[in-house]
């Protein structure tokens, strides 16, 4: 007999966050961006009409994307510095993304990333007719994610 109470819920995606080595980055409201893609070389073999082989080969990462309220200038800052050309050993930073459990306690799922340095930063839209929260958004390039969660 199944045990129908006795399943795993999803992991909620609303209590995350951010830790990049050496700055307090501050919260993010959003992150985005964790997918990696292997491409795959198609072999057509002579002789065999009936499907392509298909190989993996390299595997590509795209950006992380974050986005926060407007608070301090720390990750401008870093931005800068890769902007003037101002590249050193520590330009680069490695981080996490933490996923916690709906109460707060207990990470979930954890995803780390290394050798990052934001390659693109987006200002806030500002606009007096509204009341919404100046956000910014930062690209990070990367070498890759581990999931350790």
């Amino acid at each position: 007999m199944a045990e129908t109470g006795n399943r795993p819920d999803p992991f909620m995606a609303f209590r995350f966050e951010i830790k990049i080595d050496g700055l307090s980055a501050g919260g993010f409201s959003e992150c985005s961006g964790l997918t990696l893609e292997t491409e795959i070389k198609d072999f057509e073999e002579g002789g065999q009409n009936r499907y392509v082989h298909k190989f993996p080969t390299r595997t590509k990462q795209t950006n992380i994307t974050l986005k926060r309220g407007v608070t301090d200038k720390k990750m401008w800052d870093w931005y800068m510095d890769i902007v003037n050309g101002q590249i050193t050993p520590t330009s680069y930073k490695s981080g996490s993304i933490l996923v916690y459990d709906p109460s707060g306690g207990q990470v979930v799922m954890e995803w780390q990333f290394s050798r990052a340095f934001p390659c693109k930063w987006s200002g806030p839209e500002l606009d007096a007719k509204q009341s919404n929260v100046a956000v910014e958004t930062f690209e990070l390039c990367h070498h890759g994610l581990t999931r350790r969660k």
